[in-house]
């Protein structure tokens, strides 16, 4: 019996030389719009090439969204943005960039659930200005992994260290709280 799910429950989807994918669990051939749908409905899927087996899930994703962005009239992706991903690789941060950009879909997702439950809700309270500080906070929390923290002086104790990290948060919620 051919294998259908990965150990995870991802669907198992085989691409074969000729280009054709082939879903192992309702065993049909299916086009990369399928895939795209199943995506959408959060289903969880794992592209292996026939032949060797290999995962090319990733490849085959990359070319749903390049196939997304030549459809749309507006891409989603700005031309700025292409730029600043290319030249972060090869560049000492490339490793954290994807745990940074998971991180920040994540909380995007978050908060356009919580807008969307705004939204119905007829704008009760000000959900908005909560959004944008968290926002803001996520954001400046995200950047300053970024930054090179200096050295901390071999005398500094704990008490030094905290108050310090206590100064940095107030300035960080002073900058929130202007911005909302």
């Amino acid at each position: 019996m051919k294998k259908q799910h990965d150990g995870s429950g991802a669907v198992i989807i085989k691409k074969y030389a000729n280009r054709r994918l082939y879903n192992t669990e309702s065993s049909s051939y299916i086009t990369l719009d399928h895939l795209a749908a199943m995506t959408r409905e959060g289903r969880e899927f794992k592209v292996v090439d026939a032949k060797t087996d290999d995962d090319i899930t990733h490849n085959v994703l990359t070319q749903i969204i390049m196939e997304e962005e030549g459809r749309g009239a507006t891409p989603m992706l700005p031309v700025n943005f292409l730029r600043q991903l290319i030249s972060m690789y090869g560049d000492s941060m490339q490793a954290m960039v994807p745990g940074y950009l998971e991180a920040s879909m994540d909380s995007f997702r978050r908060n356009q659930a919580q807008f969307k439950s705004a939204v119905e809700g007829a704008f009760a309270g000000s959900p908005f200005a909560e959004m944008a500080k968290r926002n803001m906070a996520m954001f400046e929390a995200a950047t300053s992994a970024f930054k090179p923290k200096p050295a901390a002086p071999v005398s500094a104790t704990k008490d030094d260290e905290i108050a310090a990290l206590k100064a940095e948060l107030a300035k960080l919620q002073d900058k929130v709280d202007k911005l909302g």
